[in-house]
């Protein structure tokens, strides 16, 4: 396990300064790269969509959708129809950073860093998202409520419970974030371990068994990131004393 932690560099980028930032030249690649490939998906099903039958991509863009479609209708009712493009953008777009950890990109396994890592596995991407999500559902919640009725939701149901409501909305981008960033930077450290700790012609066979569960945690964090996305501006548009709950569609 030392040897292994010796040849394992946490939080290590190739780095550029650029007007005293420091920017991990890798995580914005891969960034770049994610924001291109759903760009492109987007404008190719515009490109290709019919009334006919559907081609695969249209298919799998109409049923993404409707998902979303129903999950805001439930959480919010039809108003909320307007939340449902951000919700799709932000499920495919982590996805595809979720995804693009899957690309074998390291010249030594084990040894040396992910030239395309995930992005999503370098907290400044969703500290950044769970940022733009806040900040945009307190403008929302600002707009359906009013001044009077912005601040008086801090005080339900109690004004004693006043404290502990500002302290919920303080931390939902923290959660938000490392919810997200915690697997995806977990998922990632697991295949050095195993990659380091392995025999060098076991090491691949080790990867290629955890990759595939790699994959399906990526997709379930962006669907969860995604629900709390709506939920979120379910609270905050909602003008009940009570937060919506979200119901199963039928």
């Amino acid at each position: 396990m030392l040897m292994a932690a010796g040849n394992i560099s946490v939080g290590v980028h190739p780095e550029a300064h650029v007007f005293g930032l420091t920017i991990d030249t890798d995580i914005v690649t891969s960034t770049v790269l994610a924001a291109a490939i759903l760009l492109f998906m987007g404008f190719r099903v515009r490109a290709k969509v019919t009334d006919g039958v559907p081609g695969k991509l249209q298919l799998m863009w109409e049923l993404l959708l409707e998902q979303v479609n129903d999950l805001a209708d439930s959480a919010i009712g039809p108003k909320g129809r307007r939340f449902v493009p951000v919700g799709v953008t932000l499920f495919l777009f982590i996805l595809i950073c979720n995804w693009i950890g899957f690309i074998p990109s390291a010249l030594h396994p084990g040894s040396s860093a992910e030239i395309l890592p995930a992005p999503t596995s370098d907290v400044n991407l969703p500290l950044a998202m769970a940022l733009f999500v806040i900040v945009w559902v307190h403008v929302e919640s600002f707009r359906a409520r009013g001044i009077r009725g912005y601040f008086r939701h801090y005080r339900q149901p109690y004004l004693a419970l006043t404290p502990i409501n500002v302290i919920e909305e303080i931390t939902k981008p923290i959660t938000l974030t490392f919810r997200l960033f915690g697997n995806l930077f977990s998922g990632g450290l697991m295949v050095a371990v195993m990659v380091s700790l392995l025999p060098i012609f076991v090491s691949p066979l080790g990867e290629l068994v955890w990759k595939p569960f790699d994959l399906f945690i990526g997709l379930i964090q962006a669907y969860i990131f995604m629900l709390l996305t709506v939920l979120y501006f379910a609270f905050a548009t909602s003008h009940e004393e009570h937060e919506p709950v979200l119901e199963p569609s039928h």
